[in-house]
């Protein structure tokens, strides 16, 4: 049996009116968020959470200084 490679139940979002680009998910997460050219973050893969990475998820979330980062499970 092959196995799911997302945990299809897991997906990050970032709202782009909160973000301040402190980068602090993209230095936590590099694999789950990526940055744009004037320093914003931006979820990667749709959001979706590859197996294996939700713990990195739940800690972006929590070092967010402005609370830009959701989790949807």
């Amino acid at each position: 049996m092959a196995l799911n490679a997302y945990a299809m139940d897991m997906r990050v979002r970032v709202d782009p009116s909160k973000c301040q680009g402190h980068n602090r998910c993209y230095a936590l997460a590099p694999e789950l968020f990526d940055v744009d050219d004037l320093g914003n973050a931006f979820e990667l893969n749709d959001g979706v959470v590859p197996v294996g990475l939700e713990d990195k998820a739940r800690l972006a979330l929590a070092n967010c200084p402005e609370f830009a980062i959701s989790i949807e499970e």
